[in-house]
């Protein structure tokens, strides 16, 4: 096919003469003067089609545009502050390349569970797109954040034999005669390995927790991003974590403002957020969460309830730090100052979103290490691997994991985590 050019690109051609493709959101005619408005995945623009000015066929064709048709428009190329993106075309000619019959999702009010069904024809939408390229950014700003300071990215297996996490939210698959294998849950333990050899280390990719749960914050396959620093204790874990979150906000305002306004984000409070985070232990969360009217309990884990309620009082995230050693999981290094606890911390969004961010300091101690292993009833030979990083040469270190689309959901102000992914997998989500 002829070249053609890029909505995105268009600003800088005024004057000139453009071919565009792209497919169709509305059409609207006033005798012999019609107007469209089509958009290629970069941009949106507005195509005028005079009756006078282009071919019979080119008319014709417009008489049969629908919803999504896929067309090609030529024509002369001029500014317009009121125009989407700033350009106007006035078209020459204008080409139908695929027709669009019957498009289902139509500019009227549809529920959720019909756009979900949809979704792989929902994605197109305004505020779809939108999400997509705050998703794209976050995402680029994680890789930018950890390139820019030195981090080595370690790809770390999706078929395991050794969890991370509960054992009760494993996906499991019969393993050729190794027996079962389990859909990754974290990359975390691997990257601690690779701290060893590496030094500042992450890894970046799809986690699976087979949790049934039905909450705005859950998904059954979601990504995540879990840097992992030799040498770091606690105190630098929530430094590390604290710099990270900044950076992926003010990337988001800096390049995404107009995907942010088509979503209607109030900015205000991501503005807000610059270190320092405020931190507060898990004790003193109960506390305060009692004094709010909470009937929240020394040794329960905080739920979405509690963590909203709590992140409500600060302007910014919060890091709550030293839960409880029983409700956290086995590789987390006893609290030397209070034995009941771990050197752990969650980082909690503010404005409902809750738990961004689980991170601890790592037990680096073999035979306590053993002792948690053996007290969780897990197989000590699934993870003889793991000890042996505490065998040869061990050392303090530190890391955490970050939830892409809890992240975005935050950003883009939306209600729940199932937008924030292109194709998101619930427990009664399996298709498209």
């Amino acid at each position: 096919m002829p070249d053609s050019h890029r909505i995105e690109a268009l600003p800088k051609l005024v004057g000139q003469t453009v071919a565009v493709r792209g497919w169709v959101m509305t059409t609207r005619s006033s005798g012999k003067i019609a107007f469209v408005v089509l958009r290629d995945g970069t941009g949106y623009l507005q195509a005028v089609v005079s009756k006078k000015d282009v071919p019979d066929a080119a008319w014709e064709a417009f008489g049969r545009l629908t919803q999504e048709t896929s067309i090609e428009v030529r024509g002369a190329l001029r500014a317009d502050a009121r125009a989407p993106g700033g350009v106007e075309l006035q078209a020459s000619d204008l080409g139908i390349l695929g027709a669009s019959a019957d498009f289902p999702i139509t500019p009227k009010e549809h529920g959720t569970a019909f756009l979900f069904e949809h979704r792989h024809l929902w994605l197109r939408s305004r505020r779809q797109v939108a999400i997509a390229r705050v998703r794209h950014e976050v995402i680029q700003a994680i890789r930018d954040f950890f390139h820019e300071r030195g981090f080595v990215l370690v790809d770390t297996p999706i078929l395991t034999g050794s969890i991370g996490e509960h054992a009760g939210t494993l996906f499991a698959t019969d393993y050729f005669d190794l027996g079962k294998a389990y859909l990754a849950q974290t990359g975390q333990l691997y990257v601690e390995a690779a701290a060893a050899a590496l030094g500042k280390v992450y890894c970046f990719g799809p986690t699976f927790r087979a949790e049934k749960s039905k909450t705005r914050r859950h998904l059954t396959e979601f990504w995540m991003v879990e840097p992992e620093v030799a040498w770091n204790d606690s105190n630098d874990n929530m430094k590390l974590q604290e710099d990270f979150v900044s950076y992926i906000i003010a990337r988001c305002l800096e390049r995404r403002k107009t995907e942010l306004a088509e979503l209607e984000r109030d900015t205000a409070p991501l503005e807000r957020v610059a270190p320092p985070f405020p931190r507060v232990s898990y004790t003193e969360a109960v506390e305060k969460l009692k004094a709010l009217g909470s009937e929240m309990e020394w040794g329960r884990d905080l739920g979405g309830d509690e963590e909203t309620l709590l992140a409500k009082q600060f302007d910014r995230p919060v890091m709550v730090y030293d839960y409880p050693r029983a409700v956290k999981a086995f590789y987390m290094k006893a609290n030397p100052a209070d034995p009941r606890t771990v050197l752990n911390n969650d980082c909690l969004a503010p404005e409902g979103y809750g738990e961004i961010i689980g991170g601890s300091q790592r037990e680096d101690d073999y035979d306590k290490l053993l002792a948690r292993i053996r007290a969780e009833g897990l197989p000590e030979e699934a993870y003889g691997w793991y000890l042996d990083l505490r065998k040869y040469g061990t050392f303090v270190h530190s890391g955490f994991g970050l939830g892409v689309e809890r992240t975005v959901a935050w950003i883009c102000g939306i209600p729940h985590i199932r937008e924030a992914i292109a194709f998101p997998r619930t427990l009664y989500k399996l298709w498209p």
